[in-house]
């Protein structure tokens, strides 16, 4: 069942690519489709493509195809490793994907994203781990059994960073959900931005 948050968290995505021109979208580790579904609902994207390592989800997914099938791809394959034909897309999102790979496995996706597709827009959000404590959460006990990992603030922004200069791209930052005055919110959002050679 989609939570506030949830539903916040996409419509914020959703604005930044409406914001930025988007045509062509990428949608790695979509799930059973609901950023599809909101992509769909806007004629500015005429190009959407679907990737989950989940056969399960993209059957469920497969449903939004219907009538759609000149605008909506769906790909079975991990964002770990590059696929052939699935460069040349305005944007790549991962929304609330990265935190369920292990660390070792993030250079992998830096080379997939930014190197091999290399859009000229990516949006990532992951859990904010500074807010665990406004959820009830002890330390150390993450929000999600399928988490390998939450960062807080600084550790995202950090890592964010190191790929932006390492890629030549420029990267901004923002909160989603209720932010609280130190702990920001519940989760977080970086818009990396390709530099102009």
């Amino acid at each position: 069942m989609p939570t506030p948050l949830h539903d916040e968290r996409l419509t914020t995505v959703l604005q930044v690519l409406l914001a930025h021109g988007v045509q062509s979208v990428l949608d790695l580790g979509c799930g059973r489709g609901e950023m599809l579904a909101l992509l769909l609902a806007e004629p500015q994207f005429t190009r959407i493509v679907g990737m989950d390592v989940s056969p399960q989800a993209l059957e469920a997914a497969q449903g939004l195809r219907a009538g759609q099938e000149e605008r909506l791809d769906l790909v079975h394959g991990s964002y770990t490793q590059p696929v052939a034909g699935l460069d040349g897309f305005d944007a790549a999102l991962l929304v609330e994907t990265i935190e369920h790979l292990d660390p070792s496995r993030l250079s992998q996706v830096e080379h997939a994203v930014f190197d091999a597709y290399r859009p000229r827009l990516v949006v990532i959000t992951t859990p904010n781990r500074d807010y665990n404590v406004l959820h009830g959460l002890a330390e150390g006990v993450m929000r999600h059994r399928g988490h390998r990992f939450e960062w807080t603030r600084a550790k995202f922004k950090s890592w964010a960073e190191g790929v932006a200069a390492r890629n030549g791209y420029a990267v901004v930052f923002a909160d989603l959900g209720a932010v609280h005055l130190h702990l920001g919110g519940s989760s977080q959002m970086a818009t990396f931005t390709l530099r102009e050679i």
